[in-house]
């Protein structure tokens, strides 16, 4: 603070102009609050559903988002529930304005949030609706990609990835080479996950032989900082040394393998969540702790892990098949 005091001019330290100053000092607290998003997924999403109800009720300017009652909110939720949409969509709606209207009262921009109270839809059945492969499945999706080519090593490590620790696309696709090292002696990841959290998840053996088998056939084992999945072509700019896209995980991976072991992933819904879905399933069925494994998912809540936990539902168990006549 004394170095600060005795500058000649404590302006000229300004990395802002006074134009610039003035408007963040001006900046509405709905703008804050959407750019205090860190995911670009979530504020997407919730940008279009802010926006859904903004043209629902016909709000034109911001300064009428003090104006919203429950009665605005609850028009909403039947206009919703009107369009057939999904129970857990309308509670994301729902869940995106409450958290802006969250915001507007910690500004003091609102006096309360009129989305408190408001009845959200049951999410129905207990069991999410991803689904998870069957042990056979899981195994004959491992084994699909060739093992004398680079693409089928970047695949398989790919797979057994995804399929061993529960991550996220987005999270497999932001791995880095350095991303792959030892903590307290076990080889772990270390995942960026949603809202900039970071978690280390142990390494599967298998998981790593592939990886290990990969990075030497792709030959960028010692570019610590750069990408650990990477393009094996690039039709449009040549570029390899860059993390793949996560879409490019659904349609060129798990899609062409699932439907080569016999699995129709357009009409089973099988995706890349699947394979989160198949780990965390598999984990319980296993008997892994529950809290265990909402932390290895980086859930923030222990209710969606629940989504996963299907021990009581097998198919083997159910009283149909205690029926004799």
């Amino acid at each position: 603070m004394a170095d600060l005091a005795s500058t000649s001019d404590p302006l000229e330290l300004r990395r802002l102009t006074q134009a610039e100053f003035q408007g963040l000092a001006q900046l509405p607290p709905e703008v804050t609050w959407f750019a205090n998003i860190r995911n670009a997924n979530t504020r997407r999403a919730y940008e279009r559903d802010v926006r859904d109800f903004s043209l629902y009720i016909g709000i034109q300017q911001v300064e009428e988002y003090r104006l919203v009652t429950r009665a605005h909110i609850i028009a909403w939720r039947k206009d919703l529930e009107g369009r057939s949409l999904s129970p857990s969509t309308i509670r994301r709606k729902l869940s995106a304005l409450s958290s802006l209207f969250d915001s507007l009262c910690e500004a003091n921009a609102v006096t309360h949030n009129p989305v408190s109270g408001v009845t959200r839809p049951n999410e129905g059945a207990n069991e999410g609706h991803t689904p998870a492969l069957s042990d056979a499945q899981a195994r004959a999706l491992l084994e699909a990609p060739p093992e004398g080519t680079l693409k089928g090593k970047r695949d398989r490590a790919i797979l057994a990835t995804l399929l061993y620790h529960g991550i996220r696309r987005e999270e497999l696709t932001k791995l880095r080479v350095r991303d792959v090292h030892q903590r307290q002696g076990v080889v772990h990841f270390r995942i960026q996950g949603k809202g900039g959290k970071t978690r280390f998840v142990p390494a599967a053996a298998r998981a790593l032989r592939l990886i290990q088998s990969y990075l030497e056939a792709a030959g960028h084992l010692e570019d610590r900082d750069g990408a650990l999945f990477r393009p094996v072509r690039n039709n449009v700019t040549g570029e390899m040394a860059k993390h793949l896209h996560p879409d490019s995980v659904l349609k060129s991976i798990v899609k062409p393998y699932a439907k080569q072991v016999g699995i129709d992933a357009d009409v089973d819904g099988v995706c890349v969540h699947a394979m989160r879905a198949t780990a965390a399933t598999n984990a319980l069925m296993h008997q892994a702790d529950i809290a265990k494994v909402q932390e290895w998912l980086g859930h923030a809540n222990i209710s969606t892990t629940r989504l996963y936990d299907r021990r009581h539902m097998k198919p083997e168990d159910s009283p149909t098949f205690k029926v004799s006549y």
